[in-house]
């Protein structure tokens, strides 16, 4: 019968402990299970603190609370200090017999005629003595210590092994906590408007619009053609602003099938329609308190638009098949690189959408708008690659940069980093040029990016690049640059005064 009311005991603690991840009200619920169970008089849970190697009452019955706060004990010192310094339990039938019994809680009245027993057994972490448990009861010659000491000993290591699982979910929560804080500074510092590259007119405006509409709840609606960076001016509106610590949605509205985009936007209850198996939360949830940018948002159909509308106008949608009216604390961030009112005219956007979408538009300038930038890009995206491939390229060619200059980049910034990507794995010395570069650059005869020329010019123009740049990395030096060609110095010295180039401006 005994060991049924232990097993229930063992089972009710194993309970309590997993109740709270709050380590104090884990073990006072454990006491209060001994006390009813054991007719324990008081009991403690002490602590060691490895750094000042003093040990402490963690938590208290039957012993006041200001008292248990007061009480410390050294290693060694008492029974306490003896069982936590030699990780041997200690079982005291009369501790009034008993010499190193300090009583320092002066809780207990010691005298033979109502003695107490007393039983203190270690909590280990390992091999290692953290802690100890300990009960005293009235003292009771039929009572057996022994079995519950070992009794006591299996609590004691139920209580390690919660306290190891709080301290692993502690450190855990701090590394969380931490990478969290790493990743969103990495956000912060990847999207600050400073980030944007670009220098000329145009893009001056934009950083200007983008500061000052960061720091309002204003709807903001990001015009430009594809790859001109209206998703990196979003990320860098939302980072500036008051909700930069809460959640920033992207939702690719072109990438959604139809039938489905209400259902990713707005969420589905189950059993809304066949394959809704269980209940979903939409992107306008995800986003509460945060931002959400709806990329492509001229590709959504009518039934979405109208939704959108009532999100814009009242901060409240309902799920798909739901009959719950859900608030929208969101900003909305949108972007196309359609014309709206062409689509407006044409009935296919609703007018009404428009004009709530268009409270502060944004355009983003092509990069052929914007030509003093593109070395810039292009200085920052070779960086960009050589690091991420191990590259040592330091520069771009003269004809190299010309062409660079000349081409009107349909596919605009992106289209660049993707050229100067392909550039950097091409170039295996430290100079990219102009053969480096795609096709769509080196034949610009169908964009009018280059001037046709014969075969002789191409080779002369290749000579002079080619020695251009040995003058370059030799700083002037002939020899050098003539053994860096593989040529002869005399005929290095022939080319070289064939196209009126000087070694001293390179020294």
């Amino acid at each position: 019968m005994r060991r049924i009311e232990d097993v229930k005991m063992l089972y009710e603690i194993s309970q309590a402990l997993h109740e709270h991840l709050d380590l104090k009200k884990s073990l006072y619920k454990v006491l209060d299970i001994l006390s009813g169970s054991m007719d324990m008089v008081r009991g403690t849970i002490t602590i060691l603190n490895a750094v000042s190697n003093e040990i402490h009452i963690e938590v208290a019955h039957g012993i006041p609370s200001s008292t248990a706060t007061r009480v410390k004990y050294k290693m060694g010192e008492g029974i306490t200090g003896k069982v936590i310094e030699t990780g041997e339990s200690i079982a005291i039938p009369k501790i009034h017999e008993d010499e190193n019994f300090l009583n320092r809680t002066a809780s207990r009245k010691i005298n033979a005629a109502g003695d107490l027993s007393f039983i203190c057994v270690p909590i280990m972490k390992g091999k290692k003595v953290i802690g100890a448990l300990s009960a005293d009861r009235v003292y009771d010659d039929a009572y057996d210590l022994d079995e519950s000491t070992k009794f006591l000993s299996i609590i004691a290591t139920m209580v390690a092994q919660h306290v190891i699982n709080l301290e692993q979910i502690r450190r855990e929560n701090e590394r969380l906590k931490a990478e969290n804080l790493r990743l969103r500074g990495e956000l912060e510092n990847k999207y600050n408007i400073t980030n944007i590259i670009g220098r000329s007119n145009k893009m001056r405006e934009v950083f200007q619009m983008i500061w000052k509409v960061s720091k309002s709840n204003a709807t903001v609606l990001i015009r430009g053609e594809s790859g001109t960076g209206k998703e990196l001016a979003a990320n860098s509106i939302h980072y500036n602003s008051h909700r930069a610590q809460n959640a920033f949605i992207k939702v690719n509205c072109a990438a959604l099938p139809q039938n489905l985009i209400e259902s990713e936007l707005f969420g589905h209850e189950k059993g809304a329609f066949t394959g809704a198996v269980k209940q979903k939360l939409g992107k306008f949830e995800l986003a509460r308190q945060g931002t959400i940018f709806l990329d492509e948002i001229g590709t959504v159909s009518m039934d979405v638009q109208a939704t959108l509308l009532r999100i814009l106008q009242e901060k409240e949608f309902d799920r798909v098949g739901g009959q719950k009216t859900i608030k929208a604390d969101v900003r909305v961030i949108a972007a196309t690189n359609k014309n709206l009112e062409e689509a407006v005219e044409e009935g296919v956007f609703r007018e009404d959408l428009y004009y709530r979408l268009n409270v502060f538009p944004i355009h983003m300038p092509p990069l052929r708008e914007r030509k003093t930038d593109i070395l810039m890009l292009a200085d920052y995206f070779l960086e960009k690659y050589c690091k991420e491939y191990g590259r040592e390229i330091r520069r771009f060619s003269t004809p190299a940069i010309d062409m660079l200059m000349d081409y009107h980049w349909p596919g605009n910034v992106r289209e660049l980093e993707n050229c100067i990507e392909r550039s950097v794995l091409l170039c295996e010395r430290q100079t990219i040029h102009s053969y480096h570069l795609p096709a769509t650059l080196q034949t610009g005869k169908e964009s009018g990016t280059l001037p046709t020329m014969v075969l002789e010019d191409a080779v002369a123009n290749l000579e002079r690049e080619m020695i251009i740049d040995a003058m370059k990395n030799t700083r002037g030096n002939v020899s050098r640059a003539a053994e860096m060609l593989h040529i002869t110095v005399r005929k290095f010295a022939y080319k070289a005064k064939k196209y009126d180039i000087d070694y001293r401006q390179y020294r």
